[in-house]
């Protein structure tokens, strides 16, 4: 006689469901343990937490993703509030200023804003004129504003290269309006004229958006190679003109596809040459040589159907998580250094009476404001290789797509620049202390406070390749922090500093020839005090 036999899969699927209809018949209705089922599952519902759980539990017989928590990575440090603007598309400069200082107020340190290359170099090669109608004036008017007031309220610029006119491709009728043209050099020209015309003022550049998916790379069929040829000619030219500038990769939009041929209509119309995962894509780019040519990833960060809290790993599911997929391909590429922004993140506030479909999820008002606070969290707790986080979006100019675009509901604020509950959350967030999180952190992290005089200085052998030093006695670095173990780096330093810890009497440490190891602290969170005695410090 045979006795069936079951996978490991299949043993823990059915110890799951046993714990879970058991734990769940006691005490699902119970806080504690709804909230820790949501923290699992990013679920807010009974069943749903229940299936999401099994799913979780399932996720955990996959091989571990490799995510190298503990590498100093480039600009993961910097402040990671950010918002996506459309400002160029605000008719009124009163209104980019309004919505500049609203964005400022809400503790948003980061815009990612269209610098639209068929609203700059719009009827030729090198014309800068706006002619489209009178009085003509220059096409970069409203963005050199833009600039302006981004310094005017201490905002960071992303600006996103994209959207080629018609001049630059011979067939834009049959291959798209969002098709690369036809010689990359007019994309780098353009590139390098805007790094120009704004070097040391605009942070960081995108080169496009979304090469793995129609319409984003018009109809051409999806083609890593063909993308990181564009890649390279952006980054070059922007090097070349601005090398502080931060070259950021078209963003990956996260999907599933895998069909990058064309479809077409019944006419014969091209409908969509379909799309690639963006994990597959992301390898293929590794292959084709693009790892020298950005120093940001930068993906989307949609949570969709679920909460942010939800740590299912299913190839083929969208949510929250999915950054680790994507870390996970650059590490083992050899690129752990380098950080993942996400040049959009959202969930879909949709109203039910809207007839609009779901594409993106649907969630409320109130939902849509606790996941984002709750996603800038766990970024911050968790990723320590993740920088910027902007959400996506903060308005638009006017209504006309609340009636057919289900993309309108992501929106902070209203046109008449009404404040949706979401503003008011991330408000919040925002304004709190800044906290440092396990992980191996840059010195001018965002949430290091320097008093007294500090200068950056280069120093190749350290992680980071720089370092803040100061000789003068009494200055200080403050920070708050959670964890048992801090350790300072502080290279080619010497002398004493006084360490005060939360509100302990303050110790006096001499100063190592490489490192100062602070160890055996109560975990929890801290906030910490080094004062230069004397000597000089490099940290």
């Amino acid at each position: 006689m045979r006795y069936p036999s079951f996978s490991p899969t299949q043993w823990l699927a059915g110890i799951g469901l046993a714990l879970v209809l058991s734990v769940g018949g006691l005490f699902m209705f119970q806080q504690p343990i709804h909230e820790l089922m949501f923290n699992l599952t990013g679920e807010e519902e009974t069943l749903p937490q229940i299936s999401g759980f099994i799913q979780y539990l399932l996720t955990r017989l996959q091989p571990p993703l490799e995510t190298a928590d503990d590498v100093p990575v480039q600009y993961a440090d910097v402040n990671p509030y950010g918002v996506n603007t459309f400002l160029q598309t605000e008719v009124e400069p009163a209104k980019r200023e309004q919505a500049m200082r609203l964005i400022s107020e809400a503790g948003i340190k980061w815009i990612r804003q269209e610098f639209t290359w068929e609203d700059i170099e719009i009827h030729g090669k090198g014309d800068f004129e706006d002619r489209r109608q009178k009085p003509y004036q220059s096409a970069w008017a409203k963005y050199d504003q833009i600039v302006d007031l981004a310094d005017k309220y201490d905002l960071k610029i992303m600006a996103r290269l994209s959207n080629p006119p018609t001049w630059t491709r011979a067939a834009t009728e049959t291959i798209g309006t969002f098709a690369p043209p036809d010689k990359l050099s007019d994309y780098g020209d353009f590139a390098a004229a805007v790094a120009t015309r704004y070097q040391g003022r605009i942070a960081a550049y995108q080169i496009w958006n979304e090469p793995n998916i129609f319409p984003e790379w018009g109809y051409y069929p999806i083609n890593a190679a063909d993308y990181t040829a564009l890649l390279k000619e952006g980054y070059t030219r922007v090097k070349q003109v601005d090398p502080q500038a931060i070259v950021v990769m078209g963003a990956l939009a996260a999907t599933i596809e895998i069909d990058r041929q064309r479809r077409y209509a019944p006419d014969g119309n091209v409908v969509s040459p379909g799309g690639l995962s963006d994990v597959l894509f992301l390898q293929q780019l590794y292959d084709a040589g693009a790892a020298p040519y950005f120093d940001v990833l930068a993906m989307q960060g949609y949570g969709l159907w679920s909460g942010p809290t939800d740590r299912r790993m299913q190839p083929r599911v969208l949510n929250f998580s999915r950054p680790l997929y994507i870390r996970d391909v650059m590490v083992r590429n050899g690129d752990a250094y380098k950080a993942i922004w996400l040049s959009e993140l959202s969930w879909s506030a949709l109203p039910p009476e809207s007839g609009l479909p779901p594409l993106y999820g649907q969630v409320t008002l109130a939902q849509q404001a606790r996941y984002t606070a709750l996603a800038y969290q766990r970024m911050e707790q968790e990723w320590p290789w993740l920088g910027v986080g902007f959400y996506w979006f903060f308005k638009q100019a006017d209504e006309r797509e609340k009636v057919n675009n289900p993309q309108y509901y992501f929106r902070m604020m209203e046109p008449d620049f009404t404040p949706l509950p979401v503003y008011d959350a991330l408000k919040q967030q925002s304004h709190q202390p800044p906290m440092i999180y396990a992980g191996f952190h840059a010195p001018d992290h965002w949430g290091v406070t320097y008093q007294g005089t500090w200068q950056t200085d280069s120093l190749m052998e350290t992680p980071f390749g720089q370092v803040q030093a100061t000789d003068q006695a009494g200055a200080t670095l403050s920070f708050n922090f959670v964890g048992r173990r801090l350790e300072l780096i502080t290279p080619q330093s010497q002398g004493q500093i006084m360490v005060q810890l939360d509100q302990s009497a303050p110790m006096t440490l001499d100063l190592a020839a490489n490192s100062r190891l602070l160890d055996n602290w109560l975990s929890d969170s801290h906030y910490i005090k080094i004062t230069l005695s004397s000597g000089k410090i490099n940290c």
